[in-house]
């Protein structure tokens, strides 16, 4: 039980990763990290993409709990959401601290030669 629990954040956690590894969408959350609720329109704006490539992107960035969107009128609002930013930011944090303890530990090794 255990391992499955740990396979499946592992793989929700690959997930958020995979949706930031695009370049388009990193500039998506770049539009986004204000706090500020954008329009598909106004974030498209920045794009050399079609409007309908940039939903697609904020779609996917809303599937993997990045963004959330809301109705207003007949637009679509995003927003940023940091709750998985804050996840990944502790992730990358626990393998820097992981990489730190192994360096160490080899400078400990190659200072006693």
């Amino acid at each position: 039980m255990f391992l499955e629990s740990l396979e499946l954040q592992i793989e929700q956690q690959a997930k958020l990763f995979a949706a930031l590894g695009d370049g388009t969408r990193l500039k998506l959350i770049a539009g986004l990290i204000d706090g500020e609720q954008r329009s598909i329109t106004d974030l498209a704006a920045d794009f050399q993409t079609s409007r309908q490539a940039v939903t697609k992107h904020l779609r996917l960035l809303e599937t993997n709990g990045l963004v959330a969107s809301e109705k207003s009128g007949r637009e679509s609002l995003y927003s940023l959401k940091v709750e998985p930013l804050s996840e990944i930011k502790e992730i990358v944090e626990s393998i820097e601290n992981q990489w730190d303890q192994t360096l160490s530990r080899l400078k400990t090794l190659v200072e006693q030669e």
